[in-house]
């Protein structure tokens, strides 16, 4: 008599659906982001990321203050407007002192704030990046998961302010101290603003290694959380940065 044939064992669930940790998380949208954003469709939590980014956002500042001094930003930052550095010049010594420490310590105030603003910020691009992919290319992303994304996506910046404290730690002249540009990831940090304009400048910034990596990154998260393929979410993430880097520029053109 035939033996009765062995009962099946049931294949056990595929290591991607198991829950992962917010170190986990974290540590593959590095080296492995299609784990972290799939995973955001069981869990759209975004606290991990933004911590981190908070503490190193904060590290750079204190940095800034200890290495560079917030008066000396003040100034670097004066001198890039033709107008503003006009203005000042026509104060007095005293006023110019006066607005000095009131600039420094308004920037040092939002500087400290970064964690409260990375919030705010991140808020309104992800309104934008859920509402355009939600509704030109039927998505279907939650607003949760389209925050999150933008949050994960945004961990390439910790490499950023490791190198900018690297920098100035390492002894950045001060007066060419440029806080919006603070360390040769892009194109921009090399040209000469009085030889090629600002408009160019700001443009040829565009072209950074950090960003092309975090837009990468957030059109990654669209895809695994959509049927949008992944391509085509790159390629609209990238429109509304280039778009954001015109208008920063006509901006920047105009000071």
């Amino acid at each position: 008599m035939a033996a009765d044939p062995l009962p099946q064992i049931p294949m056990p669930a595929e290591a991607a659906a198991a829950p992962m940790s917010e170190g986990a998380r974290i540590l593959n949208t590095y080296i492995a982001p299609s784990k972290t954003f799939t995973d955001l469709r069981r869990n759209a939590s975004w606290w991990g990321p933004w911590v981190l980014i908070s503490i190193f956002s904060l590290a750079v500042i204190f940095t800034v203050g200890k290495k560079i001094g917030f008066e000396q930003v003040t100034r670097n930052q004066l001198a890039q407007s033709a107008r503003s550095s006009e203005q000042f010049d026509k104060l007095t010594p005293e006023q110019q002192a006066q607005r000095l420490q009131f600039s420094a310590k308004i920037f040092s105030y939002i500087g400290y704030a970064t964690p409260l603003v990375i919030l705010l910020v991140f808020l309104i691009m992800a309104t934008a990046l859920w509402a355009t992919f939600n509704i030109g290319a039927g998505a279907e992303t939650s607003f949760s998961q389209a925050y999150a994304i933008v949050m994960y996506a945004s961990l390439p910046g910790v490499i950023h302010a490791i190198l900018s404290i690297v920098s100035m730690v390492a002894g950045t002249n001060p007066e060419g101290f440029d806080i919006n540009n603070a360390v040769g990831t892009n194109l921009g940090y090399f040209l000469d603003p009085e030889s090629v304009g600002k408009f160019v400048r700001v443009l040829a910034s565009s072209l950074d290694v950090i960003n092309i990596w975090t837009i990468i990154l957030i059109g990654i998260g669209f895809a695994c959380t959509s049927k949008v393929k992944r391509s085509t979410a790159i390629m609209i993430v990238a429109g509304w940065y280039v778009l954001a880097k015109l208008v920063a520029a006509g901006f920047a053109a105009m000071g």
